[in-house]
């Protein structure tokens, strides 16, 4: 199995991690995996549910175990935006696939959530979403092996950008 066959796409909440996944998953014959959504299958609980149950750390937990352990082959994997405080599971996903950082502004990142607990962002008490924001850039930028400026861009010139990039 070619350990780069997989495309595992990272960001912020409301990055686009899930629409962009979909779409270039389509265009280029790929699955598509969205790990928020494996977390909730194998959980049977919702990401805000598991958050309010066991606490931030008890959600990163799961969330850590969870995408240490993906299997897929030929697929777009969609992450939570927190994946990136996993070191196993990036890790992990750093070895099935290349990583692309979808990057966006602060600013932009606010103006497309709405609310962000029942989003299931992984907030700790207090934390506002710039605070957020900063913590979480270096570790994108760390684990990323391609960073792509998605401001001001729509969902079809982000997947056209990854296309061509991925393209054989």
């Amino acid at each position: 199995m070619n350990t780069k066959d997989n495309i595992v796409l990272i960001g912020m909440p409301g990055a686009g991690k899930s629409t962009v996944g979909v779409v270039l998953a389509k265009c280029l014959g790929y699955h598509f995996l969205d790990s928020d959504l494996v977390i909730q299958e194998e959980t049977g609980r919702l990401l805000h549910e598991i958050i309010s149950e066991e606490g931030l750390d008890g959600f990163l937990q799961v969330e850590n175990d969870v995408n240490s352990r993906i299997e897929a082959k030929h697929c777009v994997i969609a992450t939570g935006g927190s994946v990136i405080y996993g070191k196993e599971a990036m890790e992990h996903l750093k070895q099935i696939g290349t990583v692309v950082y979808l990057q966006l502004s602060c600013e932009e990142i606010n103006r497309r959530l709405g609310d962000l607990k029942q989003r299931g962002v992984a907030l700790k008490d207090g934390q506002t979403l710039e605070e957020l924001y900063a913590e979480r850039v270096p570790l994108y930028e760390k684990y990323a092996d391609v960073i792509l400026f998605c401001e001001g861009k729509r969902i079809r010139q982000i997947v056209s950008d990854l296309s061509a990039h991925f393209a054989l």
